[in-house]
C-alpha cells in the first residue's frame, strides 16, 4: 500500500517538476443554443433544442506546442430547471502540431476538424450531442489545399452494445485560379452485439462526395461567394440478406458572406439516401434524414451579430423544402472561446476584433 502511495507521489512529483518547464495550456468552449423546429415529420420531428455545451480543457504543451497532453470534459446540458438530460463524456487526447502536419490521439473534440462535415454524412442533431471524436485525427494541410483522415470509434462491443465506427476522408485541392476540387469519403459499419446476437448482422454505409468548387470571392467585394455541384454515390448494405443498394443523388451548394450576413443555399436530389434508416436509424446512417426525399433545399440565412476571436453570437434562419413536406428552423446561438494563446493577448483589442470565431453549430 504504502510502495504504490510512494510510486503515485513520485509520479506527481516529476510531472509538477516537468510543468515548470514546459507551459501549461487550457482552453474553455461554451456553446448556448435555442433551436425551435416546425413542419417536420416522423424522421423530422417538431421540437425545440435548448442547452448549453462547456467543454474545458487543461494539459501541457511541450516544445513551442509541437506536443500537447490535454484532458478534459465536454458537459451537454438541457437548460431545464434540473440537471436532467446531461451528458458528460471526457476529453483526453494527444496532439502533435508541426508545419502542415497535424496528428490527434484519443478523445478528442471536433473542433480540431480542418472544417464542418456536411449535413448528408453527418446531421445538426447528431453535432449538438456528439462533441468528441473517439479515435484519430491526422491532417496535412499545404498551400494548395488539406486532406484528413478522421476515425471515430462510436460504440465499443459489449452484450447490449452493437460495435459501430466511422471512418471519414475529407480533402481539398485548389486546381487553377478559383477552380478547386471537395471530397468526402465516409465509411459507416455498424456489426453485432457480443455473444449471441439473433436477428443482427453486420452493416455498411459507404458514401463518396466529391464536388467541383469555384471561389468567385476575390473578383468581389464579398467576403465570401463560392459555388460548388457533384454526386453523392452510396452503398449500403445489410449482410443478412447480402444485398446492396447504390443510391445516387446530385448535389449543389452555393455560400455568400458580405460583413455579418452569410447565406447558403443546398440543392439535393435523386434517390432516398438511407433505404437502411428504417431498420437502423442513424446507428448506421449519420446523416440528416431529410435527404431520403426525392428533392430537397435548404436555405440557411445567419445574421452574426456579435463576431471576434473569441465570441460568435448568431441568429440562424433556416428553411427545408421537400417534394413532399416543408420545414422552418429558427436557432439563436453563442459560442465563447478563450484559451491560453488569446489570454496572453487580452489586452490587445485590435487582434482580437479582428478575427473570426468559427461557430459550431
Amino acid at each position: 500500500m504504502y510502495k504504490r502511495l510512494a510510486v503515485i507521489a513520485a509520479i506527481v512529483l516529476v510531472s509538477l517538476v516537468a510543468a515548470q518547464a514546459q507551459e501549461v495550456a487550457w482552453s474553455v468552449d461554451m456553446s448556448a443554443v435555442f433551436q425551435n423546429r416546425e413542419g417536420g415529420d416522423e424522421q423530422t420531428p417538431d421540437q425545440t433544442f435548448l442547452f448549453t455545451r462547456l467543454a474545458p480543457e487543461v494539459g501541457l504543451s511541450l516544445m513551442d506546442g509541437t506536443h500537447k497532453v490535454m484532458g478534459g470534459v465536454a458537459w451537454y446540458q438541457p437548460m431545464v430547471n434540473s440537471c436532467d438530460g446531461y451528458k458528460v463524456v471526457p476529453t483526453i487526447y494527444y496532439k502533435y502540431e508541426k508545419g502542415p502536419w497535424t496528428a490527434a490521439l484519443g478523445m478528442l473534440p471536433r473542433s480540431l476538424m480542418e472544417r464542418n462535415t456536411p449535413t448528408l454524412l453527418f446531421s445538426d442533431s447528431l453535432n449538438f450531442t456528439t462533441p468528441n471524436l473517439r479515435g484519430v485525427l491526422l491532417r496535412h494541410k499545404g498551400k494548395k489545399g488539406h486532406v484528413q483522415l478522421g476515425l471515430d470509434w462510436r460504440q465499443m462491443q459489449s452484450s447490449t452494445r452493437r460495435e459501430a465506427f466511422n471512418v471519414l476522408i475529407d480533402t481539398h485541392c485548389d486546381i487553377a485560379g478559383p477552380l478547386g476540387i471537395d471530397t468526402w469519403l465516409q465509411v459507416n459499419h455498424l456489426a453485432k452485439t457480443s455473444g449471441e446476437a439473433e436477428g443482427q448482422c453486420v452493416n455498411d454505409d459507404i458514401t463518396l462526395l466529391p464536388m467541383l468548387t469555384l471561389d468567385m470571392a476575390r473578383y468581389t467585394p464579398l467576403k465570401s461567394l463560392s459555388l460548388s455541384a457533384g454526386a453523392a454515390v452510396q452503398m449500403q448494405r445489410a449482410r443478412d440478406d447480402n444485398k446492396w443498394y447504390t443510391p445516387c443523388r446530385f448535389v449543389a451548394r452555393a455560400h455568400a458572406q458580405w460583413r455579418w450576413l452569410e447565406a447558403t443555399e443546398e440543392f439535393s436530389t435523386g434517390k432516398d439516401a438511407f433505404p437502411l434508416y428504417d431498420r437502423y436509424g442513424t446507428q448506421l446512417n449519420l446523416g440528416d434524414p431529410y435527404y431520403r426525399y426525392k428533392i430537397y433545399s435548404r436555405t440557411d440565412v445567419r445574421a452574426h451579430i456579435v463576431s471576434n476571436s473569441i465570441v460568435d453570437l448568431s441568429a440562424v434562419l433556416t428553411y427545408h423544402a421537400t417534394d413532399k413536406m416543408t420545414g422552418f428552423w429558427q436557432q439563436l446561438s453563442c459560442r465563447v472561446y478563450i484559451d491560453n494563446a488569446l489570454w496572453k493577448h487580452r489586452h490587445d483589442k485590435q487582434r482580437l476584433q479582428s478575427g473570426n470565431l468559427n461557430p459550431i453549430f
